[in-house]
């Protein structure tokens, strides 16, 4: 007959414990750089008639690098303020997302239709902005809440 472990050593994992364990870890803010990278360096379908809209914009290439510092930061040992930075930078990420998708959602044509097509909306790089933003959300989540519950005394 299998036997039971006492209660005192079976380890309750609740869904508090795997938020934390997102935010601590250094693979979120490595997967939302790699995804935010290959977001704005394809170009957009307009600027392939333009050579000179070929280039990227500059804003959102100050993303990749500060979510890859706090990779850095957690792989060193500040486990609590890589958290901090990462849901700073995922959640500046998300505002400026959100503003950019409501100025092109914005164009109406006629009597509610929208100038994006099916294909426009739910292609490849609509795909990628949304894991992106997905995983945005939970780096706020799961860094929030390790910053909040976090003390820096044991750093480093």
């Amino acid at each position: 007959m299998a036997s039971t472990p006492p209660d005192d050593e079976v380890q309750k994992t609740t869904a508090v414990s795997y938020i934390k364990a997102w935010g601590e870890s250094p693979l979120p803010p490595t997967l939302l750089a790699t995804l935010l990278t290959a977001l704005h360096l394809s170009p957009s379908p307009n600027s392939l008639s333009s050579p000179t809209r070929f280039l990227p914009r500059t804003i959102p290439w100050l993303f990749p690098p500060a979510l890859l510092f706090s990779t850095y930061l957690n792989l060193s040992g500040y486990t609590t303020s890589a958290a901090g930075t990462s849901a700073a930078w995922s959640a500046l990420w998300l505002v400026m997302a959100a503003r950019g998708r409501r100025r092109r959602r914005g164009r109406m044509v006629g009597m509610g239709k929208r100038t994006d097509t099916l294909r426009q909306m739910f292609g490849v790089r609509g795909a990628v902005r949304g894991v992106a933003g997905g995983v945005a959300w939970a780096n706020v989540g799961g860094g929030g809440l390790v910053y909040g519950m976090g003390g820096r005394d044991e750093e480093g």
